[in-house]
């Protein structure tokens, strides 16, 4: 059996900035990573962002070569089994790995189409990328979900000037994270920009139609295409966890410092769980900062830093020329002020739950996250618009 003082589960951003958390405090201890992917860890934002705009593919590295840093890569192996006791993980194959300090970072899993359909592409890793990459080329693009990867990936896909259609069942793009005028907004602006909007449709069948595919909506009508490309939610990977007796909850259960419930063994990025005390609440968060910010913290605890976590981490995303930066919890459920500069186009967003400020948005307002930050918890407002010019929209 190898035995290794840190072994990482899971091989994303979450993982690699757990390898430099550890290296701050420890610089020889032996690290393990195992990961599905067949990939050493790379950032996943690029894959429907920046690559699309220019970016070049060797720029998403994380890190260049894993022998500086001592670590031994396990690619495409499965972590099948984890005996916290015995400070042992099984794999697939029947290598077994010991540890001293054990970070699950596993992540999450895409949801798939209501009766799994044939002919799908689940964008969620770098090989999707490469396969949507080299599909280019072809002229009709249909893709499956209004949420962040949908939205950007029909904007990615437009932006090669292909022929876009975008399938999903709320009213409007981002109808669950925006207020419903602004998500309207968007839904329009995105008609504008050439991409054929189907809302409050599903897709019931999916048939092959020469090398393409030739998809039946449920409201009636067929979409030609010669790739379909869904990007329809995420479910967090806990399998491990929940067999090995770790709490979970909708993601793994750990404390201010990345610990979970079982001794010696940490969890952080999409797959973690974490208290918000400033809001009230736990929470899981599916995006670029927490995974870094997150996987760093664990990775110096598990070094024997003993630091918790401050700042909430933060998300963004690019929509054509439209972009966004955010904080907290955005639920369009939610009580949602809105200072606009120019409506829909400008302007910051105030999520409240209960006249308390748990999330902030900022439309197209960039370079004003510490203060967003800063107004997190802060209430109750009976009148939410005395929060007008709390944040400049300038």
């Amino acid at each position: 059996m190898q035995e290794y003082r840190y072994l990482l589960v899971g091989g994303g951003m979450a993982a690699a900035a757990a390898i430099d958390g550890i290296r701050r405090h420890d610089p020889e201890g032996s690290i393990g990573l195992v990961t599905l992917d067949r990939h050493p860890p790379y950032s996943r934002p690029p894959l429907s962002k920046g690559l699309w705009k220019g970016k070049r593919l060797e720029t998403i590295w994380r890190y260049a070569d894993p022998r500086p840093l001592g670590v031994t890569e396990y690619l495409a192996a499965e972590a099948a089994a984890l005996q916290p006791t015995e400070h042992v993980v099984e794999l697939a194959d029947g290598r077994t790995l010991g540890y001293r300090k054990l970070l699950i970072a596993t992540g999450v899993a895409p949801r798939r189409l209501p009766g799994d359909l044939d002919g799908v592409l689940y964008f969620r890793d770098l090989d999707d990328y490469l396969q949507l990459f080299r599909a280019a080329r072809k002229e009709r693009f249909l893709v499956v979900g209004g949420g962040f990867i949908g939205a950007e990936l029909a904007a990615a896909l437009r932006g090669q000037n292909k022929e876009v259609h975008l399938v999903f069942p709320e009213d409007g793009i981002l109808a669950r994270l925006l207020p419903q005028d602004l998500s309207r907004a968007v839904t329009e602006y995105y008609r504008t920009q050439g991409v054929e909007v189907h809302a409050r449709e599903t897709i019931a069948a999916i048939e092959a139609k020469g090398e393409g595919r030739r998809s039946i909506l449920a409201g009636g009508g067929a979409i030609e295409a010669d790739l379909v490309v869904a990007g329809v939610g995420v479910r967090p990977r806990t399998e491990l966890a929940e067999a090995a007796g770790l709490q979970v909850d909708d993601g793994i259960v750990v404390d201010a410092k990345g610990r979970t419930s079982a001794a010696d063994v940490y969890a952080a990025g999409d797959v973690a769980r974490f208290p918000a005390p400033v809001l009230h609440r736990s929470l899981r968060v599916e995006h670029e900062n927490n995974a870094v910010d997150r996987g760093r913290l664990a990775g110096e605890n598990m070094a024997g830093a003993d630091r918790e976590a401050e700042d909430l981490p933060f998300f963004y995303s690019d929509l054509f020329d439209l972009g966004f930066e955010a904080v907290g919890v955005l639920d369009s459920r939610l009580e949602v002020f809105a200072d606009w500069a120019e409506p829909y186009r400008r302007g910051v967003l105030y999520y409240l739950d209960e006249g308390r400020v748990v999330g902030v948005l900022d439309w197209n307002v960039w370079d004003a996250l510490p203060k967003a930050q800063a107004l997190l918890g802060e209430g109750p407002f009976p009148d939410p618009t005395v929060l007008r010019g709390r944040i400049a929209t300038t």
